[in-house]
């Protein structure tokens, strides 16, 4: 056994680290020899709209580490369409890959996992799994899968809703809290649900409104609306599942004139100027680069012929999981050392005063 640099960073910002083995020959079918395998990585992302995350975050992050490493990458995004999802995934299989990492968006990269490894191309189900059968029992379809502990983001969220509403002075048992989450075709959004449903059941928290989930802002401030008009105009808190969602309530909320707890995640320029404004309670940050590294480095000792196996699985296969933050007002400083915001977009005149008071440079 040998081991590889991209093991010291899983070590760091994983649950577990992979362990790689040389290159082999007879390997499982999803494996090419590296004399074989094109020295080529292929990479689908799944939209703009749900994140700016993917375009300004993991597209340069990953394109620099495959850089750096030597190899040639094609990054796509299918702009939250699933036909040209597959379409895109067609192109980059005809070009050749020699690893694909996937994004999936509404079911579409199980079509694409499927025909990949029927090429013998290792396939790593990136932020979101890539799975099949019941939503119950979730087999993973892809050979990997590179993520946040979204489990635990959902929980971080639940828990800044209970301390929300704690800090309000308002009765967990009884407060009117309204669950908005994220689209259930996405595998990830069943996730932040249960960790933030355990964490606020745990509390005495029951939802008084779940309106379906979407990863649209404004869908998610017509859906609310609609709820908070069902509940005479009453709320205490939020759950929200990211900080695109989280502007679109706010929207709502403002137009109302309530302030109440309201959770998110990914650490949006708009959703770290609404927590320092008070409007929204916390976001999780997810550090795009070490989720980024951790594909990439993967991705690389796959295109280097190396197999590498895991002691932590998920849905039966590898599973790398990255540690996401909580960030209050008081930490938002942190996303900004951590490279994934710029004060000068935050601090706008409207939040001049707040970055003041928090420490924000």
């Amino acid at each position: 056994m040998k081991t590889s640099s991209w093991i010291s960073v899983a070590v760091v910002v994983t649950a577990s680290a992979l362990l790689l083995s040389g290159c082999a020959s007879g390997g499982s079918s999803t494996t090419s020899s590296a004399a074989a395998t094109p020295k080529r990585a292929c990479v689908i992302l799944p939209d703009s709209a749900s994140s700016p995350r993917w375009e300004n975050g993991d597209r340069p992050a990953l394109m620099s580490a495959f850089t750096a490493a030597g190899f040639t990458a094609d990054i796509q995004n299918a702009q939250g369409d699933t036909n040209k999802y597959a379409t895109i995934a067609d192109q980059l299989l005809t070009k050749g890959c020699g690893v694909m990492i996937l994004v999936d968006y509404n079911g579409a990269a199980v079509a694409v996992t499927q025909k990949a490894q029927k090429q013998g191309i290792p396939v790593i189900a990136y932020d979101r799994p890539i799975t099949t059968g019941s939503k119950d029992a979730p087999s993973m379809l892809a050979d990997y899968y590179v993520s946040f502990d979204n489990e635990k983001v959902g929980a971080l969220e639940g828990q800044s809703i209970v301390d929300g509403l704690k800090a309000a002075g308002k009765d967990a048992a009884t407060a009117k809290v309204v669950y908005m989450g994220g689209d259930p075709t996405d595998g990830n959004a069943k996730l932040f649900h249960d960790g933030a449903v355990k964490v606020m059941s745990a509390a005495g928290i029951k939802p008084a409104a779940e309106p379906v989930g979407v990863w649209d802002g404004d869908k998610s401030a017509t859906n609310f609306e609609q709820a908070l008009t069902s509940l005479g105009g009453k709320v205490d808190a939020v759950w929200v599942a990211n900080d695109t969602n989280a502007a679109g309530v706010i929207t709502v909320l403002d137009k109302n004139m309530l302030k109440v707890p309201v959770s998110g995640q990914d650490a949006s320029t708009a959703g770290l100027q609404n927590v320092l404004l008070g409007k929204q309670t916390a976001t999780v940050y997810k550090p795009f680069k070490l989720e980024a590294t951790a594909a990439s480095d993967l991705a690389i000792a796959l295109l280097k012929g190396e197999k590498p196996t895991s002691a932590t699985m998920l849905y039966g296969k590898p599973f790398i999981a990255v540690v996401p933050v909580l960030v209050t007002a008081d930490k938002v400083q942190t996303v900004i050392d951590g490279g994934d915001a710029k004060a000068s977009d935050i601090c706008t005149a409207d939040v001049a005063a707040a970055c003041t008071k928090y420490g924000v440079k």
